[in-house]
């Protein structure tokens, strides 16, 4: 599955938690997330540092610099939201592939828990159908 199709397969599969994603579905979507949350998190990053930077105590330019980052903060705030559901409907569906429940993502809760999941994550999904439904393509 190439980088545009699991892309879109997760958006149009945005809260759909049954079935089975394959791995490269997975981890196509969850590149993207990150690709797309450091797009507006670099320029918050940048901003926060010339307005710290800059000597200008309260002035114009301090002003411009702290609203345009609370913009960013805003629209990156919502973009996190956005995506957090797709993001958690194609990990389900990726736990599905491999047999397991849907709810050993609450394993994020505990610590290290996400490196388990990473792990279930990248192992290759069972072969044939499985309770979940026909191995995905």
């Amino acid at each position: 599955m190439s980088f545009t199709t699991a892309v879109r397969t997760c958006f149009n599969k945005f809260a759909t938690f049954d079935g089975r994603a394959s791995r490269s579905e997975f981890w196509w979507f969850y590149l993207f997330v990150v690709l797309a949350g450091l797009v507006f998190y670099v320029p918050i990053f940048v901003l926060t540092l010339i307005g710290t930077a800059s000597g200008d105590d309260g002035g114009a330019v301090a002003g411009i610099l702290t609203v345009l980052t609370v913009a960013f903060w805003v629209v990156w705030g919502i973009l996190l939201i956005a995506l957090y559901i797709p993001l958690l409907a194609v990990g389900c569906r990726r736990l599905h592939d491999r047999g397991m429940s849907g709810w050993l993502q609450l394993l994020y809760f505990v610590p290290c828990g996400s490196i388990v999941l990473i792990v279930f994550w990248a192992l290759e999904g069972t072969a044939g159908d499985n309770m979940y439904g026909p191995r995905p393509e």
